[in-house]
């Protein structure tokens, strides 16, 4: 449940239109889930070792910092909160404010509503870690019980669209190996959170026991429920109607039970990414702190409050640019925008297994071992980097905005790292 709670958030409930808009067959569509859920389970794997390896504060940032250069783990830091982390909350807000808008009829733009709801949830997590965890807890079983509605009601109610599912759209411009890589960017950017499950292997009492199979029942089952969902929006309305509409999950609940349907779910998805924002304003913040404490970031995003003991300053800078992103952008655009620098420091750290298991052969019997490496941790990291390369090419604008952001990283980081700061060994 740890696992798959910390990846099932509101893309599964739009990102299928955004895949049936580049591959326009049904096997592609579900094709492009089934692989990105391959790339999820080695990658999580590939972090349960690390975080047997490395169990330090900031998780990425750490495996960054000691298998590189201090200047890599700050890049992946400072690309999280100016590119991947808060775009990821902002693609994740625009969702709750275009079902809202659907289920409230308010006419304001999606962007205002998505910008509004950072603001409130980094204010409730600004008043301790025990307030932003009730708020995820409660919202939890809102997530899944929207998804099994979903799946159940499409796939018993809901007539099919129709033997041929791709009527309506020109296969021989969608179906290339381009279409393919583009569909994965949403696909992936859905995945995304199986990295934050190898955190609690500390509290574990068998780790080499009950984390890889923790992990792999977790993104098993979330494959499974993507795959679910994909299937039956595909039967509702087929490639041409899922590529057509913005909102599939509401549009499959309106062909079974009318509006009171299309509501239904619009409320339930509505608040499950509520909850899923609230999860990620509580975790992130733990980078920027552990950047701040090896003197590479702003010193006051290293302080704790004192009555509430939480970041307080990298919370709410973090939700100020989150919102920023969010009025900023479009949807379509902050996936190519997050998933590219994502990607490539998922291929990073994956590479960075290499390198620790060089250095620092097994010697203890609590310890996580990638199944097949280092077959699967090589296709891993090719799969990570070949998507940052595609991406690049063919939604170079988007794509390129994160790149710029990482090389004025580059730039700053001779600024903060003054002779004398032992980043590398805090």
């Amino acid at each position: 449940m740890i696992v798959m709670g910390g990846i099932i958030g509101a893309g599964i409930f739009v990102n299928p239109s955004v895949v049936a808009r580049q591959v326009h067959t049904p096997m592609l569509v579900l094709g492009a889930w089934l692989i990105g859920g391959a790339i999820a389970l080695i990658g999580a794997f590939v972090y349960a070792e690390l975080a047997v390896l490395r169990p330090r504060v900031g998780g990425q940032y750490a495996y960054l910092r000691d298998a590189y250069h201090p200047i890599v783990a700050f890049l992946y830091g400072w690309t999280l909160l100016l590119v991947v982390q808060t775009g990821g909350m902002a693609g994740a807000a625009i969702i709750f404010g275009r079902y809202f808008r659907e289920l409230s009829g308010w006419p304001v733009p999606e962007q205002a509503i998505a910008a509004i709801t950072l603001g409130i949830l980094t204010a409730i997590n600004c008043f301790g870690i025990r307030a932003g965890s009730n708020v995820q807890s409660a919202l939890m079983l809102t997530k899944l019980g929207a998804i099994a509605m979903l799946i159940g009601v499409g796939w018993m109610i809901v007539a099919p669209a129709g033997p041929d599912l791709t009527t309506g759209l020109p296969s021989e411009t969608g179906n290339t190996w381009q279409g393919f890589a583009a569909a994965m960017v949403p696909v992936l950017f859905a995945y995304g959170g199986w990295q934050t499950a190898s955190f609690v292997s500390g509290e574990m009492r068998d780790p080499r026991r009950d984390l890889p199979r923790g992990l792999f029942i977790g993104v098993a089952g979330v494959i499974v429920v993507y795959v679910l969902v994909t299937y039956v929006c595909l039967r509702a309305l087929g490639v041409a109607g899922l590529a057509g509409t913005t909102t599939p999950a509401s549009e499959v609940m309106r062909q079974a039970l009318g509006s009171r349907g299309a509501k239904l779910i619009a409320c339930g998805i509505a608040i499950s990414t509520v909850g899923f924002l609230s999860q990620s304003i509580l975790t992130a913040p733990r980078v920027y702190y552990a950047m701040a404490r090896d003197g590479v970031f702003f010193k006051a995003v290293g302080r704790l409050n004192e009555r509430t003991r939480v970041p307080v300053v990298a919370i709410i800078l973090q939700g100020v640019w989150a919102a920023i992103v969010a009025i900023t952008g479009r949807y379509e655009q902050i996936l190519n925008y997050v998933v590219t620098i994502d990607v490539l420091f998922f291929g990073l750290t994956g590479a960075a297994l290499f390198i620790f298991r060089r250095r620092e052969p097994e010697t203890s019997e609590e310890f996580v071992r990638v199944p097949w490496h280092p077959l699967t941790t090589g296709v891993f990291v090719l799969a990570c980097w070949s998507l940052v390369i595609s991406t690049l090419i063919r939604f170079p604008q988007n794509a390129g905005i994160g790149v710029i952001i990482l090389g004025i990283g580059a730039l700053v980081y001779r600024f903060w790292a003054a002779p004398g700061n032992a980043a590398s060994g805090r």
